[in-house]
């Protein structure tokens, strides 16, 4: 999955396993939509990540464009990251 290619700068994990993503569609013309968070809403980095997410998506074959919508509600915590990144970062 192309979006497990995307890491947060500060954190050794990616954006899908550390649970950045709430949402994913694909509309009939190929078009991705993304809803996603960061772990802080003063992330310094925030652009890069949007920018890294929108490129990775479109770069899979087939997919004509990709929208990324930065949201900050729901509040992240650590209960949206899965078993493997809470392991990698020892939190398990």
């Amino acid at each position: 999955m192309a979006l497990r290619q995307v890491y947060d700068p500060e954190i050794p994990v990616n954006i899908y396993d550390l649970g950045l993503i709430y949402e994913l569609k694909v509309d009939e013309g190929h078009n991705v939509y993304i809803q996603m968070t960061l772990t802080a809403p003063n992330c310094p980095m925030a652009d890069y990540v949007v920018d890294a997410v929108r490129a990775a998506v479109e770069d899979v074959p087939g997919v004509v464009s990709a929208k990324i919508e930065l949201v900050f509600e729901p509040v992240w915590d650590k209960s949206r990251m899965s078993e493997e990144a809470l392991v990698e970062l020892g939190l398990d």
